[in-house]
């Protein structure tokens, strides 16, 4: 699998699987975007949990960065 132009651009090869997990969690949720953006409430409340668990796996991002820069 080539590595996406982010992260070529930074130099760093870095755990594509937390990568591949925020892009499926994007993925996932985009149907329920649209239905949140046309009033669908129940939709809504499932995009702010991907959200979250979105940033939760950024969080991650960024600690295994920070632990590879002190390398």
């Amino acid at each position: 699998m080539a590595l996406p132009l982010f992260a070529v651009l930074i130099g760093k090869r870095f755990d594509m699987d937390l990568l591949e997990k925020m892009e499926q969690l994007l993925q996932d949720c985009r149907e329920d975007y649209n239905k949140a953006k046309g009033g669908n409430k129940a939709a809504g409340t499932r995009v702010r949990k991907a959200m979250q668990d979105v940033k939760n796996v950024a969080q991650e991002i960024r600690k295994e960065m920070l632990g590879s820069r002190e390398d």
